[in-house]
């Protein structure tokens, strides 16, 4: 088991790759790093949909210089983890339950016996509503948990409304391990940076797409009519308006101005009704935050600087701290 290094993406000094065995017997990569600085605790970075965890490089380095250790998983499926289907690139799920054994494993087999505590959790997008999965059936593993552009419900295109049916259909008549509709097996960020919906920094796309382009084995294509079956699943019980109310673990949530890929009105509405939680808005970021220009990224930063205990008084950004709201 290892980690991959290009000349645009070195492997962060220290870091410590292994294989370890969800509930299931499924086996999952990781990897975890300590502190450059003083420990703070540790994050535990939950990624999204198709990523790996080379391309989380810099955001291992950044949380190090903060003075806390990282733990980073390939979710079941996708980056260095196992496939479960005969075409390795197809992205699939029976149920977004397998995830909460992703992280199950992680945390008793990782985080508890080698990472330093307190635990606080980065999520992005399909990562993160795994991780308000994760809260909502009462598992308390993070003192904070910091989410971006959280996957709660797609943005809306014509005939979106059909698309939880036409899923929940296809995957009873056996088709659920089929790519959805005008899917296949080429990863999305191996179109041009002009089409893209990640990110409008084009340096940080073009290392994304040369991670994929160096180690196509990490990567996978679109999603499968299972998945997003499963997906939709989720994302209807998360749209309850219980199901925020009845969260008490200190949340907070930034959308991505420019998002394309989720719905910022869905994470308006949910953050809204939070009882532990904070809301802020990157205007202008595309869907990856964390992979986006500096302009952007240091909102994020100052963010997550004034929200999680232990992060140093001092700006790692010249970046104003964002107001954000919080609902309590």
């Amino acid at each position: 088991m290892m980690l991959y290094s290009i000349p645009a993406n070195p492997v962060p000094e220290g870091a410590a790759v292994g294989e370890i065995a969800a509930g299931d017997g499924v086996a999952l990569r990781y990897a975890r790093w300590n502190p450059s600085a003083p420990r703070r605790g540790t994050v535990c970075v939950f990624t999204g949909r198709g990523d790996m965890i080379e391309k989380y490089f810099e955001v291992v380095e950044e949380l190090r210089r903060r003075g806390f250790a990282v733990t980073v998983l390939d979710w079941r499926g996708q980056g260095g983890s196992a496939r479960k289907l005969r075409d390795p690139r197809k992205g699939y799920v029976q149920s977004f339950d397998e995830y909460q054994l992703d992280m199950e494993a992680l945390i008793r087999e990782v985080v508890l016996p080698d990472c330093p505590p307190p635990y606080f959790a980065l999520g992005h997008s399909m990562g993160a509503l795994v991780l308000l999965e994760a809260v909502h059936q009462g598992r308390r593993w993070f003192d904070r948990i910091v989410l971006t552009a959280p996957m709660l419900h797609f943005t809306g295109r014509r005939g979106q409304w059909f698309a939880p049916l036409f899923a929940n259909a296809a995957r009873m008549l056996g088709l659920g391990r089929l790519y959805v509709p005008g899917g296949g097996p080429v990863p999305i960020v191996s179109g041009p940076f002009q089409d893209n919906r990640a990110t409008s920094d084009p340096v940080r796309y073009e290392r994304s797409a040369s991670i994929a382009h160096s180690i196509p084995e990490l990567t996978i294509g679109s999603p499968t009519i299972g998945w997003a079956h499963a997906a939709f699943a989720v994302q209807k019980r998360a749209a309850d308006p219980s199901y925020a109310s009845e969260l008490r673990q200190p949340l907070l949530i930034m959308a991505a101005g420019k998002d394309s890929v989720v719905s910022n009105a869905a994470i308006e509405r949910f953050s809204q009704r939070l009882r532990a939680g904070a809301h802020l808005v990157v205007s202008g970021s595309r869907h990856e935050i964390l992979m986006e220009r500096d302009v952007f990224r240091s909102q994020f930063w100052a963010a997550f600087d004034a929200f999680v205990p232990g992060s140093p008084p001092h700006a790692q950004t010249t970046a104003r701290v964002p107001t954000y709201t919080s609902y309590s």
